[in-house]
């Protein structure tokens, strides 16, 4: 089998130019693959008032576009811990601190005593 390389970023192009972004006042956290769609969203929004029942139809395909970056970002990640050999994402690591012998983890955390007696 041939090993695939993990790209790092999206595969998504960046649409709407840094231009229009600033002439737009879009904040920089949102400055990703999906500006482009939140142009005509914030300005649906402004002429509608914010009002909660508008502009359905933008914020449905700006919010399908967000989920899509996160689900390939996720994607990527996963495919960087199956080649780290690391844990699965539904795996818990359990804490350092739990892994140590009963005597040490008095020392760390004296109050899991169940008898009141302080050890020295």
């Amino acid at each position: 089998m041939a090993e695939e390389e993990v790209k790092l970023g999206s595969s998504k192009p960046m649409i709407a130019t840094q231009q229009e972004l600033v002439e737009n006042r879009v904040p920089l956290p949102y400055r990703d693959q999906c500006a482009h769609l939140l142009i005509p969203l914030n300005k649906c929004r402004s002429a509608e008032f914010f009002l909660p029942w508008k502009c359905e139809s933008e914020r449905h395909t700006y919010e399908k576009c967000e989920y899509e970056l996160v689900m390939e970002r996720m994607l990527q990640m996963q495919k960087i811990r199956k080649e780290e050999g690391g844990a699965a994402p539904g795996q818990r690591r359990r804490h350092p601190a739990y892994s140590l012998p009963r005597q040490r983890l008095i020392l760390f955390f004296p109050l899991l005593l169940r008898d009141g007696n302080q050890e020295s």
